[in-house]
């Protein structure tokens, strides 16, 4: 099937690969049915763009290509949501703010979008240490950033 997207025009996708976000995202609680696209071959980058809205995309960036030492824990309740039965099953990503220049672009380590692969579901967590990753936090300054 054919999608408009946000940015990319349109592109084909396989119903295989729309991914459902059962609570859909913060302020867009509607909106449940996702898909990855890839972005630039160069950098670890994808877009989330909801198939039943065109103007409704997130640039999001693998954060562990960034942030080397980025460490969650996902909690009892996200689990359950996201049927999580292996960890190898499950990927993270983080929302991106791009700027002009690419380096002065943040990312929010804060609220991870995570994705269980195996059953095609998705959900954003909100994690607990507010302290150690923050909401906007400048790619360009992240410890460990990739080259």
């Amino acid at each position: 099937m054919n999608i408009e997207t946000k940015f990319l025009g349109e592109v084909e996708i396989k119903e295989q690969d729309i991914l459902t976000f059962e609570k859909g995202l913060p302020g867009f609680p509607s909106v449940q049915k996702f898909v990855l696209l890839p972005l630039d071959a160069d950098l670890p980058l994808v877009v989330l763009q909801s198939i039943e809205q065109q103007e409704l995309g997130f640039v999001l960036a693998y954060p562990f290509a960034f942030k080397k030492d980025y460490a969650f824990n996902i909690e009892e309740e996200e689990r359950i949501d996201l049927q999580i039965e292996q960890e190898e099953d499950v990927i993270a990503y983080a929302i991106l703010t791009l700027k002009e220049s690419f380096q002065e672009s943040t990312m929010n380590l804060l609220a991870p979008i995570v994705i269980n692969t195996k059953k095609k579901l998705g959900k954003q967590i909100v994690l607990q240490d507010s302290i150690r990753y923050p909401l906007r936090h400048p790619i360009g300054t992240m410890e460990g950033s990739a080259d």
